[in-house]
């Protein structure tokens, strides 16, 4: 992903709207959001565009999240806790997928972008990323 020139055109095409780049630990970008209609404007929704490559496995408690790729293909990989394995799902341009709350999951695409809507709307704290909550647990029992 070449996140600079990525960056230039969500600025361009959603000129003053938030932008985060979320990196790995090797300092290499992820995944880009803009936040295209924020929570603060109205807390029952949320949308953002996302560019990802790949994003940390997850869930979320409150929020359920459709994904609609926009451009590339992207691949979700779900957690089945009633059967205690991981479904992967290719979702091409144009389809949509929704993860609802407690689903743990995680996504890999090729500098994919994808439309988020999020209800109620996407906050930090309704955000649980399972490997930092893995490591202090870890570091915990050590």
């Amino acid at each position: 992903m070449n996140a600079k020139i990525i960056i230039i055109r969500l600025r361009k095409l959603y000129p003053g709207k938030t932008i985060i780049e979320n990196k790995n630990s090797r300092g290499v970008t992820t995944e880009i959001i803009c936040e295209t209609d924020p929570t603060e404007l109205h807390p029952l929704h949320s949308t953002a565009i996302a560019v990802i490559d790949s994003s940390t496995i997850h869930y979320h408690k409150k929020i359920t999240e459709t994904y609609k790729v926009l451009n590339g293909t992207l691949t979700i990989f779900k957690y089945d806790s009633e059967k205690r394995v991981y479904h992967e799902y290719t979702v091409p341009q144009g389809k949509s997928v929704t993860i609802k709350p407690g689903e743990i999951h995680s996504n890999r695409g090729r500098a994919t972008w994808v439309e988020v809507l999020s209800r109620p709307g996407w906050v930090v704290g309704d955000y649980f990323n399972l490997e930092i909550i893995l490591k202090k647990y870890l570091k915990r029992a050590t």
